[in-house]
């Protein structure tokens, strides 16, 4: 074998590695279904359609995503029979990330049985009203102590303003893995705003989810005013902090599941190939291993 053709198919394997390390994850969809065998919460709005676990893996084929991390739906609240039942039907294409009642003094027990079934972490969503000021009371030290126990990731959807709780929660758990949702959906006409949620990079294990540019903006795809937040958050944490989503099916309510992905992939042009790579695949495995 000549030195040409050696070196030829030495980069041809190693391209093949890359390939193959560079799968698409998708670390944030839902799913729900119409059964009465697995009740919505009283009261919940549920739309009419079904988020069914069949359509997203049809969509995850079409696009190339290898695998998903599905969040508990707010329809079912804290009851999450339907979603460990997805996930039992699809074992390892899913991974599952539970809620919990963050008003049960209980809830940190719950979240160590969901993740003896299986779970992933939990996700709070604190509202910026009065209505989610349990986020500072007594009972978030002890659930987030035990999501560092168990070491699994907290999940936080909340708005910008709720940050600075996030941080001070952080301050006497610096081994604890969260994840910000959505850019903590940062209003795209305050991005002084955006201040508070940067200011989380001095804990390492913080990251965040860049998604929802579809929702803050208020321009047509590619959605570049919101883009320029992913620029600021990309300089902040770098990639290896970064992660993309599609939020599905929420975003069909604005846009669809392809162009969620194609904004990330190729559209946000300050990011480069290895930026990528860490933002569609390696940041998620850091947080949601799935493996080979």
């Amino acid at each position: 074998m000549s030195e040409v053709t050696r070196r030829t198919l030495l980069a041809g394997a190693a391209a093949n590695a890359l390939a193959a390390d560079a799968r698409i994850l998708d670390p944030h969809v839902h799913v729900w279904k119409h059964d009465p065998a697995f009740p919505f919460a009283e009261g919940a709005r549920v739309p009419e359609r079904d988020a069914a676990p069949e359509t997203l893996l049809e969509l995850m084929k079409s696009n190339g995503v290898a695998r998903t991390v599905i969040i508990q739906v707010i329809h079912y609240k804290y009851d999450n029979s339907y979603l460990a039942s997805v996930l039992k039907r699809f074992p390892g294409i899913f991974q599952g990330v539970a809620r919990v009642d963050p008003l049960d003094r209980a809830a940190g027990d719950h979240l160590s049985r969901l993740t003896e079934q299986g779970f992933r972490g939990v996700r709070l969503s604190p509202a910026g009203n009065a209505s989610g000021d349990w986020f500072r009371g007594p009972l978030m030290p002890p659930l987030w102590k035990r999501c560092q126990d168990l070491k699994v990731p907290m999940t936080v959807l909340a708005p910008i303003t709720r940050m600075p709780e996030v941080a001070a929660l952080l301050e006497k758990l610096p081994d604890l893995t969260v994840v910000i949702d959505h850019m903590a959906d940062c209003p795209i006409d305050q991005p002084a705003e955006l201040e508070k949620l940067i200011a989380l990079k001095r804990y390492p294990k913080v990251f965040v989810k860049i998604s929802h540019t579809w929702s803050i903006s208020k321009q047509p795809y590619p959605w570049l005013d919101a883009q320029e937040f992913v620029k600021r958050l990309h300089a902040a944490f770098g990639p290896e902090r970064l992660m993309w989503a599609t939020d599905w099916p929420i975003v069909e309510n604005v846009s669809t599941y392809e162009r969620a992905l194609r904004v990330v992939r190729d559209e946000m042009k300050f990011l480069n190939a290895e930026d990528k790579n860490w933002i569609m695949n390696k940041t998620i495995q850091r947080v949601w291993p799935f493996g080979a």
